[in-house]
């Protein structure tokens, strides 16, 4: 990579900025400098209150950094990423992307490439149509391929789940400093943030396998009632190890299970809250039975495709070269 930037570089910035993230803050900023494209954490867009450990920052720019990855690969090039830490640079940077020639993409490559500018959370309900085992196959060899596990809860685990995450979001929606820290990401005509429209409806019934008590509680609106599925399909993402360099792993291995999922036409969101209210409180999970540490528990099905969520404009998420501070 050259230190102008290169229509071939935009482009891979862009793809990364697509990315999900949590409250879409889109937590990363990109760096071109001495040849090396460098991903960055953007201090300005932590969640003090809802993601102190930067768990969450982690898993976002994680994703960012696959879905860069993914473009690349696509443009014929071979991706060379140093993850963090970096000695010779700020702590705010993540990982250093390289690129050199490659071999031609494949059409799978192609395929995560285009379901990458497709991929969209989905808060509305799905259908009752199962996931088919050899769907999720895919799913968990994606997951493995990243350094990571996808496990597909049953029936009972997942009743489970669903309940637990009803009652954190109960205790989230009571949580003020948490409130008013999720209504700043509630937002209309911003390039980043959760826009009313795609926050989850009303459900139905309780307990409901979306993410309704706290985001609703933080709506500005009312949301319409709807009737969701009646037997969610839910799976846990996991690592072997619960560190930075885990959480970082953790996203790419999210993202890559995100694209392999929206190519198969299914669609997704995330039950993230249940990890987010254990790492506000500083406690051990009292709702996972198993060795692996959980990073991301992930709704599966099928539903309509929603409409996309705002995106920051290029300009925003690569700033000048002077803007790095190198102490």
């Amino acid at each position: 990579m050259c230190a102008a930037l290169t229509e071939d570089q935009a482009l891979v910035v862009l793809a990364a900025g697509s990315a999900p993230s949590l409250h879409n803050t889109q937590p990363w900023q990109f760096v071109l400098i001495d040849d090396h494209l460098l991903l960055c954490a953007d201090p300005n867009r932590v969640l003090w209150v809802s993601d102190p450990t930067a768990r969450a920052l982690y898993i976002s720019c994680g994703a960012a950094l696959f879905s860069a990855r993914a473009a690349l690969r696509a443009m014929g090039y071979q991706p060379r990423v140093r993850q963090l830490p970096h000695p010779e640079y700020p702590l705010t940077v993540l990982a250093v992307i390289d690129a050199v020639s490659g071999r031609q993409p494949t059409t799978a490559e192609h395929a995560l490439y285009d379901a990458l500018w497709r991929r969209r959370t989905n808060r509305g309900p799905f259908s009752d149509e199962r996931v088919p085992e050899s769907v999720l196959t895919l799913l968990r060899q994606a997951a493995d391929q990243e350094g990571a596990s996808l496990r597909v809860l049953d029936r009972r685990d997942t009743a489970r789940v669903i309940t637990l995450a009803e009652e954190a979001g109960h205790q989230l929606s009571a949580d003020r400093a948490h409130q008013a820290e999720l209504r700043e990401w509630i937002t209309s005509g911003q390039p980043d943030g959760i826009p009313v429209d795609a926050l989850p409806m009303r459900p139905a019934r309780s307990p409901s396998p979306v993410r309704d008590a706290d985001f609703l509680a933080a709506a500005p609106e009312l949301r319409p009632q709807a009737a969701y599925e009646t037997h969610p399909q839910l799976a846990v993402l996991t690592t072997h190890s619960d560190e930075p360099e885990d959480w970082l792993q953790a996203g790419q291995a999210l993202q890559y299970v995100l694209l392999v999922a929206t190519a198969c036409g299914l669609s997704a969101s995330f039950f993230y809250h249940l990890v987010e209210r254990d790492d506000m409180r500083e406690q051990e999970s009292q709702w996972w039975p198993w060795p692996e540490n959980r990073q991301m528990v992930i709704r599966l099905g099928y539903g309509p495709p929603p409409a996309p969520v705002p995106r920051r404009p290029l300009d925003e998420i690569m700033p000048a070269l002077r803007e790095l501070r190198m102490a």
